[in-house]
């Protein structure tokens, strides 16, 4: 009997080509992406002759070089069970809020996709995306505090993507402020209007590019958000919206180096002292059903 694919803890390139949705044309490599994702598995696309070259080398001026293959897109196989085409057009409506609100530089695009997947002559409704490979520096809203830490990134990009780097410093520090601003503005406009929120407490599901642009690569993690007292935790036992609006903050504050406005509807209910104490003690028990000892986890809760 064959291991549902939505369940499989290693995935091959043999694996995604054994899939009936897929038609291998042998142009492309497919392999497991570093992130673990518990929402969905997260499979790179590569081009062959890119990976050719990572593994057999190419002369570059007479000297053996063996290049990383970098992806030319992202495929997400969400692991969410669906018993109806209903269902999942629901799950794809919490996509399109991130691309009605966010500005379009701001996230990962994706094409949405449902299959029918055939395991052991059965049927079943898969969700599946097609997203675009972002290249940048992971940016942790619990770190940015952390003296010089734009410039660390901005040096880290210079030695491993110095052929994307076209911004000086000061242009980069500038530009990544302005586009905070706006991203920022857009996800409280989100919060308050559309009530869902991205997971921005996950490992590396924020991203700064070479550009200055930070971006939302995990897009498919939303969560409803209730103004009312009670905490919220998603199907893992994660309070990922408390979480979520709390990096908010956390950026405000290190970027434009002010403190957040206690009296914002957003600010004042999520930030309520008591409450966030309450957050923290249910992230601690997350973490220790886990197993993870971390302030959050190593693997991105996506």
């Amino acid at each position: 009997m064959l291991i549902d694919i939505r369940d499989k803890p290693h995935i091959s390139h043999e694996d995604i080509i054994r899939l009936n949705f897929i038609r291998d044309r042998g142009a492309y490599i497919f392999r497991k992406y570093h992130k673990q994702g518990l929402r969905s598995q997260i499979i790179e696309v590569l081009h062959r002759q890119d990976v050719v070259k990572q593994t057999s080398g190419e002369h570059i001026n007479g000297i053996l070089f063996f290049p990383w293959a970098n992806p030319i897109k992202i495929l997400r196989i969400f692991r969410s069970r669906f018993n109806s085409k209903e269902e999942v057009f629901e799950e794809i409506k919490k996509l399109k809020i991130v691309e009605t609100y966010l500005p379009p530089g701001s996230y990962a695009k994706s094409i949405e996709f449902i299959v029918d997947y055939v395991r052991n002559e059965i049927s079943h409704l898969v969700l599946c995306g097609l997203q675009d490979y972002i290249e940048g520096e992971a940016l942790n809203p619990w770190e940015i505090f952390k003296k010089n830490n734009l410039a660390d990134i901005f040096n880290r990009m210079k030695v491993e993507r110095p052929h994307l780097l076209e911004l000086t410093l000061e242009q980069f520090i500038k530009r990544v402020k302005t586009n905070a601003k706006i991203f920022i503005q857009s996800t409280k406009k989100m919060i308050l209007e559309a009530k869902y929120v991205p997971d921005f407490a996950g490992v590396e599901n924020l991203l700064l590019t070479p550009c200055g642009h930070i971006k939302l690569v995990d897009i498919n993690n939303i969560s409803k958000v209730s103004f009312g007292s009670s905490i919220r935790l998603d199907e893992k036992g994660y309070p990922v919206c408390d979480k979520s609006i709390e990096a908010i903050s956390m950026l405000e504050q290190a970027l434009f180096e002010r403190l957040f406005d206690k009296t914002e509807k957003i600010y004042r209910i999520f930030l309520d002292p008591q409450r966030m104490k309450e957050v923290n003690d249910l992230e601690e028990k997350f973490h220790f059903s886990t197993g993870f000892g971390g302030h959050y986890p190593k693997e991105s809760l996506t």
